[in-house]
């Protein structure tokens, strides 16, 4: 289950519906683990999780002998290996401190890109409805009933439901990996992020550069389609996280001491995909095929 919460982005009602709460646009940084398994460890793993012997294992993985790294049977015994990163827990105390006082932390802190996303995002809106022929509903802040998780969704469309979210990058390394390349990693945790959360069957990205308007290229849609086992992997590593945020909070409560943690509820089920309406003008595009076919 979900909850609205209808204070339009960037109010003061809206960054107090965020506070304490693991945000979407967060999720990237989130999954940035550090000191996890080496590639060929993780050939190994997955051999033998899938059946293979040792033997079948090594070969597999290219040793030459069984390995023994303490990391390989963590794995295995189906504990986690890799570890958050610093800026990950920074996050979560942040976070712990923000579901004890019941305000944000940072006192609803803007950084001038955050400010000229802001501004810009009617431009994108209208864009996006100019290409697709479809208006575009405007929405405050999702959370699950619980308020542990959330995501700010820059709109629904009207006619397929479909979740949106706009980016207006200035990095030229972010703008190249996605008009040049194709690639939309930067942006993948938070809209399929966004799908587990609402259910949403598509999540309709969009690129707004307004300096190559000369050239008819300053919105670039991308539709990416749900994609279940990826929403299973983040959804397991979301869980891991909230359950350091809570071992924080625990622990300030407690003093600062040691203390035991609840153990994390079971994982949110994401809800159900929404029956889509008939498909109308929605432009879906292989995230390969980017240049050819997304201007």
């Amino acid at each position: 289950m979900t909850i609205e919460h209808k204070a339009p982005q960037g109010t003061p009602e809206w960054k107090q519906a965020r506070a304490g709460c693991i945000t979407a646009s967060t999720f990237s940084l989130i999954r940035a683990m550090v000191g996890g398994l080496t590639e060929q460890q993780a050939l190994y793993v997955e051999a033998i999780k899938k059946g293979a012997t040792v033997a079948e294992a090594i070969v597999a993985a290219s040793y030459k002998a069984k390995p023994k790294a303490a990391s390989i049977d963590r794995a295995l015994a189906g504990e986690r290996v890799a570890d958050f990163s610093d800026t990950a827990k920074a996050l979560a105390f942040r976070l712990a401190i923000e579901r004890i006082s019941g305000v944000p932390l940072d006192e609803g802190y803007e950084t001038w890109a955050m400010a000229r996303g802001h501004e810009l995002e009617p431009q994108a809106r209208a864009k996006h409805e100019e290409i697709t022929g479809d208006m575009v509903r405007e929405v405050g802040f999702v959370t699950t009933d619980d308020g542990w998780f959330g995501a700010s969704a820059d709109g629904f469309r009207f006619a397929n439901d479909n979740g949106c979210e706009y980016k207006c990058f200035i990095s030229p390394e972010k703008l190249r990996a996605i008009l040049l390349d194709g690639d939309i990693t930067e942006v993948m945790d938070q809209c399929q992020g966004g799908m587990w959360l609402t259910g949403a069957k598509a999540w309709e990205f969009g690129l707004y550069c307004p300096a190559l308007a000369p050239i008819g290229r300053d919105f670039t849609l991308i539709v990416i389609e749900r994609d279940d086992d990826y929403i299973e992997a983040m959804e397991r590593d979301l869980v891991a996280f909230r359950a350091l945020v809570m071992d924080y909070e625990a622990r300030l409560r407690a003093g600062g001491k040691p203390t035991a943690v609840p153990a994390p509820t079971p994982a949110i089920q994401a809800a159900p995909p929404p029956e889509a309406p008939p498909a109308q003008a929605a432009i879906v595009v292989n995230p390969a095929d980017v240049p050819e076919l997304t201007f």
